[in-house]
C-alpha cells in the first residue's frame, strides 16, 4: 500500500473528487437538483433528425419530483426537499437543467428560465446539460455574465471521441464539434464537464482505453464516466436483441479493473464526477450489477484503487508525483 497521505488535489482520495473539488472551492457541500424544464433535442425535433439518440431514454434518469408541467420553482423546492432527508450536509443548491437539450430555446426564454432557477432561495448557481452542437458566443457570453455572480457549471454530451460511434448511434455530431465547443468554453473562463459512455456499439475495450489520452489533453475541469445501460424502449435495445455481439457488456469485476486502468491515465487535473451510471432497474433491457446503488460501486471502485496502490495520474506521462 501507498505511504501518500494527500494527493496532488489536496484530497486523501486517489481520485480527484468532483464533489470534494467543490467543497473546497466554495466553502460547503453542493447538491444538485435535477430539472426537467420540458426541453427538447434538435436530434428529435427534425432540426437535425428525428429518431434521437438511439441510447436515449430521459425518464430513466429523472427523479420522481422532475416533471415539466411543474414550474421550474416547484421542481427545485420539492427537489430540495428531497435532498435535505437524503442528504443533510448539503448547505447549497445547484439548479440541474438535466433533460435533453438545456439550452435549446432563444437566448430571451433561456434568461427567463435561468432566473427562474436563480431567484429560489438557497440555489447558489446553475449546472446545464446540453449537446456541443447547441451552444455558442453569444450564449457563453451571457454565461460569462452569470458566473460573475453564481456558479455556472457546463457540462456537453460528448459521449465518444470516435465519430464512427458517434454516427451508429445517431448522436448527430461528430468529435471535431465536441473540440471545438470545448475549446470555446475554456477559452471564455467557464467551468466545463463532460459525459463520457463506456461500452458503446462497435467500440474495442482497447478503443475505450486509448480514449482517454484524448480526453486528458482536452481543457475540461470535470468528467463523468457512465457504462453502457441498455434501456427499454430504445433504438439501441433493439440493436442490442438482435447483434448483442457488437456491444461490449461489462461485468462488475471488468469494470472496475477497466476504470482502475482508466484513471490511472487521466489527466489529475481533471474532476471525476461521476464513475458509473445508476437508473431504475425497471427501464433496463437486462439486470445491471445486481442492482448496486452508486455509493455502492464507488467504494468498490475506491477500494479497487487503494489495494493496488493506484490512483489518478499514475500513468499519466505529465503527471509528476
Amino acid at each position: 500500500m501507498s505511504n501518500r497521505n494527500v494527493f496532488p488535489w489536496g484530497d486523501s482520495l486517489p481520485f480527484n473528487s468532483f464533489s470534494a473539488m467543490m467543497k473546497n472551492h466554495y466553502g460547503g457541500r453542493i447538491q444538485k437538483i435535477s430539472l426537467d424544464a420540458g426541453f427538447t433535442c434538435p436530434n428529435r425535433d427534425g432540426s437535425n433528425g428525428m429518431a434521437g439518440c438511439t441510447f436515449c431514454n430521459n425518464e430513466a434518469f429523472n427523479p420522481s419530483y422532475c416533471i415539466p408541467q411543474k414550474s421550474i420553482r416547484q421542481q427545485i423546492e420539492e427537489g430540495i426537499e428531497f435532498h435535505r432527508r437524503r442528504y443533510r450536509r448539503a448547505e447549497k443548491y445547484l439548479a440541474y437543467f438535466q433533460a435533453y437539450t438545456n439550452t435549446y430555446k432563444p437566448l430571451e426564454e433561456l434568461d427567463r428560465m435561468y432566473q427562474e432557477a436563480l431567484a429560489v432561495p438557497g440555489v447558489a448557481g446553475l449546472a446545464i446539460g446540453t449537446r456541443p452542437d447547441c451552444i455558442g458566443d453569444e450564449l457563453l457570453d451571457y454565461f460569462v455574465q452569470l458566473s460573475q455572480k453564481k456558479i455556472i457549471l457546463l457540462e456537453y454530451g460528448v459521449e465518444s471521441v470516435y465519430d464512427q460511434t458517434l454516427t451508429r448511434i445517431n448522436r448527430g455530431h461528430d468529435f471535431a464539434s465536441s473540440k471545438r465547443t470545448i475549446n470555446m468554453t475554456a477559452n471564455k473562463g467557464l467551468h466545463c464537464g463532460i459525459h463520457l459512455i463506456f461500452g458503446l456499439p462497435g467500440e474495442t475495450m482497447q478503443m475505450m482505453l486509448d480514449s482517454v489520452d484524448i480526453i486528458s489533453a482536452l481543457p475540461i475541469r470535470s468528467v463523468k464516466f457512465h457504462q453502457l445501460q441498455i434501456f427499454r424502449n430504445t433504438k439501441m435495445a433493439q440493436e442490442f436483441i438482435e447483434s448483442p455481439q457488437d456491444f461490449h457488456r461489462f461485468s462488475l469485476e471488468q469494470y472496475i479493473e477497466f476504470i482502475v486502468r482508466y484513471t490511472e491515465r487521466l489527466n489529475p487535473s481533471i474532476a471525476i464526477e461521476r464513475f458509473a451510471g445508476e437508473v431504475p432497474p425497471r427501464f433496463l433491457v437486462s439486470e445491471s450489477w445486481g442492482n448496486l446503488r452508486y455509493d455502492q460501486v464507488l467504494r468498490l471502485i475506491e477500494k479497487a484503487l487503494k489495494e493496488t496502490d493506484s490512483y489518478q495520474g499514475k500513468h499519466f506521462t505529465q503527471f509528476k508525483s
